[in-house]
């Protein structure tokens, strides 16, 4: 196991970025954007959203270039965007296509329209330098609509930094003290923390052999396999990409059925998938998801997983906000690591590389935005 090296400094830089702009990061559910206009804050920057008429997904800088009210409170006509104070309009690549009582429309009035893919069943929105947004870049979250798994998920907004939902993430042990009635078991404490990491990626591994399921995955395994019960083979892979995705997959298979070398045909697994958008420094959109590989026609376990999971989030909610209020109340206070803080630590290194080198590039002051302060 990687041990970590320390404490990685105080958490309340504000001379420094908390998050890289160029990145790709989700800013909607795919549904969630039509024929009308979608305001989102990503990355500090106010955008709106909203579908062409051929369906195609716009994403605009929410401010109009005349005085600067924003957008999402105009209206769409046609494919462009009408102002609701003056009604100048701009079509889907921010430029002035009307100007109210003149002729001549100024050459410069535009706003900046952001590079949009779809993917995943998420609307993505590249805020940095559009020449460096390669689609390639997005993180794989293809289990959210492939169909050999079935499953859904839903957005938390949190009141909190992104990075201490990565944090969360990364370490699966606070399983056993915030999530007791539901995932918890004595070997996520005990259990050996395998943690790779190279370049953007981090990777950690734990495996709990011949033990017994807890409420969670006792369920799912006797809806696959019914009137089964025994002891498990119990996985957990978490898979962390810069700056803000964590995929996890997670399962069960009965004890000593080959799970650890790969044949997972006597058990159950999941994906957990989880993406964080920063709004500000200190708030964030999460959006979440469970997929599964087994019974994919029933919705009734499709419903019943995604509750249950949004149940385990929002008691990751309310401690990771009350952890943001106390290091409001505690400004330059350092985190110092324990072995289970591995994978975290080598989370926050990477993302960290990814603003030094978008700050070499183009300074300090952030040339595209000055966003993430």
């Amino acid at each position: 196991m990687t041990k970590p090296a320390g404490p990685p400094g105080p958490l309340d830089d504000r001379d420094r970025p908390s998050f890289p702009l160029d990145a790709w990061y989700a800013a909607a559910w795919d549904h969630a954007v039509g024929r009308d206009l979608h305001p989102v804050r990503v990355a500090d920057l106010p955008v709106v959203l909203y579908r062409k008429l051929d369906g195609t997904a716009v994403a605009l800088a929410d401010s109009c270039w005349h005085r600067l009210v924003p957008l999402s409170s105009g209206r769409l006509e046609g494919d462009d965007v009408a102002c609701g104070y003056h009604g100048i309009r701009y079509d889907g690549d921010g430029r002035a296509t009307f100007m109210p009582a003149q002729q001549t429309i100024n050459p410069s009035a535009c706003v900046r329209s952001y590079p949009v893919v779809e993917r995943y069943r998420f609307v993505w929105i590249w805020p940095g330098d559009p020449a460096r947004a390669d689609p390639d870049l997005i993180p794989d979250m293809h289990w959210n609509d492939d169909p050999e798994w079935a499953g859904d998920g839903q957005t938390i907004r949190f009141a909190a930094d992104y990075r201490l939902i990565v944090d969360n993430l990364m370490d699966l042990t606070h399983e056993a003290f915030v999530h007791a009635s539901t995932l918890s078991q004595n070997e996520i404490n005990t259990e050996r923390l395998d943690v790779r990491h190279e370049g953007g990626i981090v990777t950690a591994t734990k495996w709990m052999l011949g033990v017994t399921p807890p409420p969670f995955w006792s369920r799912q395994l006797q809806h696959a396999f019914p009137g089964w019960s025994g002891p498990v083979d119990r996985w957990q892979i978490i898979r962390f990409e810069a700056p803000c995705t964590v995929t996890i997959d997670v399962g069960v298979a009965k004890a000593g059925t080959g799970a650890p070398e790969g044949d997972r045909s006597q058990g159950v697994a999941n994906r957990i998938l989880n993406t964080m958008t920063p709004a500000t420094r200190d708030t964030t959109h999460y959006f979440w998801a469970i997929a599964r590989d087994y019974h994919l026609r029933d919705q009734g376990i499709t419903t019943r997983l995604r509750e249950g999971v949004a149940k385990v989030f929002t008691e990751d909610q309310a401690m990771i906000t009350a952890q943001q209020r106390a290091l409001d109340a505690n400004p330059g206070h350092e985190f110092y690591n324990l072995n289970i803080d591995a994978g975290s630590m080598w989370a926050r290194r990477a993302i960290d590389a990814m603003i030094d080198a978008e700050t070499q590039r183009v300074g300090v002051a952030r040339a595209w935005t000055g966003a993430g302060r």
